[in-house]
């Protein structure tokens, strides 16, 4: 048993992310037959992941703020501290924090067998979709 190294605070990058989005890991594979990553990331307000989806899927526990999060049929879901959403392996979506407020939440998810292809990231969500209609965390 052992405690975790603590990593530094890293910036998303560009090309995955608008606007400011910061990673802490929380815990990462040890040995060669583990998968899970789990890490907190923290969205400054209306900033956002560009579309993407995960090999096995992906659990993210909103712990402040509000996060936006939606799918390419056009649905967007706000979800609220304490609240968890489940995106299915290999389904776009795309999460935010709401304008005017930071989002934190700790996403859960396990590596896909060749690590790199765990996420595959694609375009920018644009404004249009970012502001789309939403349906309540409690509804969903």
């Amino acid at each position: 048993m052992n405690i975790e190294p603590t990593f530094p605070t890293t910036k998303n990058p560009p090309d995955q992310f608008a606007g400011d989005v910061w990673l802490d890991p929380i815990a990462l594979p040890h040995e060669g037959d583990q998968r899970m990553v789990v890490a907190t990331v923290r969205f400054a307000p209306g900033a956002r992941t560009a579309w993407h989806s995960h090999a096995r899927g992906q659990y993210l526990r909103v712990t402040a703020g509000v996060g936006r999060f939606g799918t390419r049929d056009g649905q967007i879901i706000e979800v609220h501290p304490g609240q968890t959403i489940y995106t299915p392996p290999g389904e776009e979506h795309w999460h935010a924090a709401a304008e005017g407020c930071f989002m934190e939440h700790i996403a859960m998810l396990e590596s896909a067998d060749d690590p790199s292809a765990s996420t595959i990231w694609l375009e920018h969500i644009t404004d249009d979709e970012y502001r789309g209609t939403t349906t309540s965390g409690a509804d969903a």
